[in-house]
């Protein structure tokens, strides 16, 4: 599923126009991007949880070269599923009998 088809998917179980379902999805999300980026996480709970992971600066190197070279340290944004969204989606689905 990418965007335009969850765009899609809101506004037909919510009974409301795509142009405000995508409205409420890009709220969502930018509400998600400015928590994190000023360090906060986002819990929902039963879905999971936005945080941020620290990446220390190492040392790599470059493959067709060898030669060695400093990665910088950075954040980057993860995410821990929540226990209900876990079983959703350990949950064996049903056969359908023919």
């Amino acid at each position: 599923m990418n965007k335009a088809d969850l765009i899609k998917h809101v506004a037909s179980e919510c009974g409301i126009s795509q142009a405000i379902a995508e409205q409420a999805i890009n709220s969502v999300t930018g509400a998600i991007s400015h928590s994190l980026a000023n360090g906060e996480p986002v819990t929902l709970i039963g879905f999971g949880t936005f945080g941020i992971s620290e990446r220390s600066a190492r040392t790599g190197r470059n493959p067709q070269t060898g030669e060695a070279l400093k990665i910088a340290a950075k954040k980057l944004p993860k995410f821990t599923a929540g226990k209900a969204l876990k079983e959703a989606v350990d949950k064996p689905k049903k056969k359908s009998k023919k």
